[in-house]
């Protein structure tokens, strides 16, 4: 679909959130195709996890995204899928690769929004892409389990705080889940979740650097817990870790459900975002020193450079692996 206005911030680069959520759509669709392909129990794909996500160039006003997904991998109850978006300027026809992503997916029966069904197998064309796939399972099923664990963090209210310190800049957003942004279980359609918490991270990094920013990636964005509707979610954001030239944002979100159960708040998604400073010509831009004033605040500021540094690493060995 063609990029409009309301897609885009005052620059007219297109929000992160937006085409997270174009992502988030087209794997739903594909993994639910597949998952009812077969005779059996009717079923919804839920969205259960979204790996590291690069944004690699920027996606303007006019432009078009060509957004494809393929499934990848099956195991027993989850589907994983790949999407790749594609922008093209439609005046001169240059197109561009701008996203590649990975989802996993489990299907919920649409009578019983609590029961995971089981999953289709695909044909792969070599055993290799299912020792592969396999292998990606069990890394992704490892680390959702270890981040849940460390899921009891809360962001408070700083009274006057100096800036460019972590209470400065953190921003919380307030949404009532309503039935436009829920599937048919009832339930919030991750792209709508993923869209809000790009919100967030997008006011904590303007708040930090005053200038115009972009989303540069996505680390592995987990969702714990399915969020219903009539819930009142609080997505809250604050930044952990800056580099010269980028930031980085944990934001996760909170439900309170209000309808018909009565529940205690619970943690229901947890992601780290990075972004980068833009000038008005769409350089970047070096990006104020984080000050940290806890001891919490810099032990986050450690685990996140940690991050940084592990990802700088990882993108010079596949540059190196490219020019061989």
């Amino acid at each position: 679909r063609i990029m409009r206005p309301d897609d885009a911030n005052i620059a007219g680069n297109v929000h992160g959130g937006t085409i997270l959520k174009m992502i988030e759509e087209a794997g739903a669709i594909i993994s639910t195709r597949h998952c009812n392909s077969q005779a059996g129990e009717p079923c919804v794909a839920a969205l259960a996890r979204v790996e590291r996500t690069d944004f690699l160039s920027p996606m303007c006003i006019g432009e078009v995204a060509n957004v494809s997904a393929e499934i990848t991998y099956t195991s027993r109850h989850s589907v994983e899928v790949q999407v790749n978006v594609m922008s093209e300027n439609i005046l001169t026809g240059a197109k561009k690769v701008t996203n590649k992503a990975t989802l996993w997916y489990v299907p919920l029966s649409l009578k019983n929004v609590n029961k995971v069904l089981e999953v289709p197998p695909i044909q792969y064309e070599r055993k290799e892409q299912e020792d592969e796939g396999k292998k990606r399972y069990e890394e992704q099923k490892l680390d959702r389990l270890e981040t849940k664990q460390r899921n009891g963090d809360v962001i408070l209210p700083v009274i006057n705080p100096e800036p460019h310190t972590v209470g400065y800049s953190q921003s919380s957003l307030i949404h009532l889940v309503g039935p436009s942004d829920c599937t048919l279980l009832g339930f919030v359609h991750g792209g709508v979740t993923m869209k809000l918490m790009d919100e967030v991270a997008g006011i904590v990094a303007a708040r930090h650097c005053k200038t115009n920013i972009v989303t540069a990636s996505v680390d592995a964005i987990n969702f714990h817990e399915k969020i219903k509707k009539g819930c009142v979610i609080t997505v809250s954001g604050r930044m952990t870790f800056t580099s010269n030239k980028s930031m980085e944002i944990e934001v996760f979100v909170d439900a309170d459900p209000f309808v018909d159960e009565p529940r205690e708040r619970y943690r229901a998604v947890s992601a780290f975002f990075t972004y980068v400073s833009l000038s008005k010509e769409g350089k970047p831009l070096p990006v104020p020193q984080l000050l940290t004033e806890t001891e919490d605040e810099k032990r986050r500021f450690e685990e996140g450079k940690g991050r940084y540094l592990q990802t700088k690493a990882k993108r010079q060995a596949q540059m190196q692996q490219a020019a061989q």
